[in-house]
C-alpha cells in the first residue's frame, strides 16, 4: 500500500547525476517535503519573530538574512520545531534513512530551510 504522504508531495525536478546517499535523500525526500511545508515553515518563523519581539519587518534585507541564519542555527526551540515539520512528513523508511545519516541530513535541512526563508522573506 503506497504511503499517502508520498502522494501529496509536490514534484521537485532535479538533474540526474551520480549522487551520494545524502544527495539522493535530499533530492528524493527533503526537497519535496520542504516545498510541501513551505507556507507552514514561513508562518512558524514569523510567529517566532513576533513571540521573541524581533522587529523583523523593520530590518533591512541584510539584517533579515542575518536574523534568519542566526535564528535557525541558534534558537533551539525554533530549530527543533522547524525540523519537526519536516521529519513529521517522512515515511518510516525515510525516517530510517534519515537516522543513518542524521547529522548530515539535519545540516542539509537547516541549510535548505534558511534558503527557503530568505527566498520568501527578503
Amino acid at each position: 500500500m503506497p504511503d499517502i504522504k508520498l502522494s501529496i508531495r509536490p514534484e521537485v525536478p532535479t538533474a540526474p547525476t551520480e549522487a551520494t546517499d545524502a544527495e539522493r535523500f535530499q533530492n528524493a525526500t527533503l526537497r519535496p517535503v520542504l516545498k510541501l511545508q513551505n507556507d507552514l515553515i514561513v508562518a512558524v518563523f514569523r510567529h517566532f519573530m513576533e513571540k521573541r519581539k524581533v522587529q523583523f519587518e523593520q530590518m533591512n534585507e541584510q539584517q533579515r538574512a542575518a536574523q534568519i541564519e542566526h535564528s535557525v542555527s541558534k534558537d533551539k526551540r525554533l530549530r527543533f520545531q522547524l525540523l519537526g515539520l519536516v521529519i513529521g512528513q517522512f515515511t518510516t523508511g525515510e525516517y530510517a534513512a534519515f537516522l543513518q545519516q542524521e547529522k548530515e541530513a539535519v545540516r542539509r535541512i537547516s541549510s535548505m530551510m534558511v534558503e527557503r526563508l530568505k527566498d520568501n522573506l527578503l
